[in-house]
């Protein structure tokens, strides 16, 4: 058969999305174990979960400097042996720290799982925090966080939350120069003991699974009640908003003002959450946006702007993000205001919806392609204590909203007076 290049291949409609569930198992202490067996290649990832983020800290740093300290030390091996065993098994490990969670990640081949992981079970079970090591670690994070506060859009990013959430709230406390001196060992080994153990942890494996995938776990995971349990609470943090509106902070020779636009919003548990993730996705979310369209590729004042609705575990919110050449900032604002302002006034149009839904759904539809993409997706509702109905909700939503909703929307969650201005660099 001859393919007619003159003619566009016919559009289809994405009309159902099945996504593979993870299946859950309990290891004999209680600890839930969520499997995604899918893949072609004998590689596995399993990941722990701690409720552990920065949500729980009482002070800046101590959750990412806990998290990171793991791996540098336990009482069968350092940390150059730790590294150089895991990496003749060609496994791979990393550890993450989150606004809510903390994550270690363990990727391996199926063939040296039980051995890759043994390594991961002494780091979990019996690190030491080696004096030498946090000294090396803080006095590297002190450094980086120096170079970074020069950057105006780290300076912008960090202000911001303050604006968003308060000073004093996990989301929103930027780290200050004095809060390396006020981290020691002892508060990150308390910090450990108190949130990684078995009754705080949660177990994700993803990949073509060994058939014996919950006996290799069990046994290393699920045999003691390791870890001095207790039961987290979600501390309860009140939020702290700025009400001025307008914010400005200068930044003498910079070359390029950063902007954030944003306000306090909800998370993935709102009703409105789902429609209002199109609206945004046609405001700034996607290339083809029309922030995009104007502040770059019409305006010229940027190289890319875009927009998102952040979802945390006790909260969410709606951010503009950009970076514009320092003489046209406040041209730019005002064209953001302009594009917003749009969205309140006029209805969209049914073929920019259209576009606009197709993209949404194509990029669902991507984003479920793997097991570790899978389980991403897992763990993108379980925070929330949602399932998977969610994700057929999400759909629904985003082929029913109407352009009359989009405005309304628009009119709700987006008046002028509502959003928070931070302009860092030259006005």
């Amino acid at each position: 058969m001859v393919l007619d290049r003159v003619k566009a291949p016919e559009f289809k409609t994405i009309h159902h999305i099945d996504v593979q569930q993870a299946k859950l198992q309990k290891l004999d202490n209680g600890i839930e174990l969520y499997c995604i067996d899918a893949g072609s290649q004998e590689l596995t990832k399993i990941e722990f979960l701690f409720k552990a983020g920065m949500y729980y800290q009482n002070q800046p740093l101590l959750a990412s400097a806990t998290n990171n300290l793991l791996e540098t030390g336990t009482t069968n091996y350092t940390a150059n042996q730790l590294s150089d065993n895991i990496d003749f098994l060609g496994s791979f490990f990393e550890c993450a720290v989150e606004q809510d969670f903390s994550i270690l990640a363990l990727f391996s081949l199926n063939k040296y799982l039980d051995k890759s992981l043994s390594y991961v079970e002494d780091i979990i079970k019996h690190p030491t925090f080696p004096k030498d090591e946090f000294d090396i670690y803080l006095s590297n994070k002190k450094q980086k966080h120096l170079v970074n506060s020069e950057k105006v859009g780290v300076i912008a990013r960090r202000r911001f939350a303050e604006l968003i959430f308060g000073e004093q709230h996990p989301y929103g406390r930027d780290v200050k120069s004095v809060d390396f001196e006020k981290l020691n060992v002892e508060k990150v080994k308390a910090f450990f003991q108190k949130f990684y153990h078995y009754q705080n942890c949660t177990i994700v494996a993803s990949g073509k699974l060994p058939e014996n995938i919950f006996e290799i776990i069990n046994q290393r995971f699920g045999k003691d009640n390791w870890g001095n349990a207790s039961k987290i609470n979600n501390p309860v943090v009140t939020i702290n908003t700025n009400t001025q509106r307008h914010h400005f902070i200068e930044k003498t020779g910079a070359v390029q003002s950063a902007l954030r636009i944003g306000r306090l919003l909800f998370n993935k548990t709102h009703p409105d959450y789902f429609k209002f993730q199109v609206l945004n996705t046609i405001l700034g979310g996607y290339f083809g946006s029309r922030l995009m369209t104007n502040i770059r590729e019409d305006k010229g004042y940027t190289y890319g702007i875009g927009s998102g609705l952040a979802s945390l575990g006790q909260a969410g919110y709606f951010y503009i993000s950009t970076e514009v050449g320092a003489d046209v900032t406040k041209d730019a604002l005002k064209e953001i205001y302009l594009e917003i302002k749009q969205l309140r006034d006029e209805l969209v149009s049914e073929d920019e919806l259209e576009t606009v839904r197709n993209y949404i759904l194509g990029q669902f539809l991507r984003s479920v392609d793997g097991p570790y993409a899978l389980a991403d997706k897992f763990k993108a509702v379980w925070e929330f204590g949602l399932d998977y109905k969610y994700f057929d909700d999400y759909l629904k939503a985003v082929k029913s909203v109407t352009p009359q909703e989009i405005k309304r929307l628009a009119n709700t969650y987006l008046k002028e007076e509502d959003l928070i201005e931070l302009v860092v660099g030259k006005k």
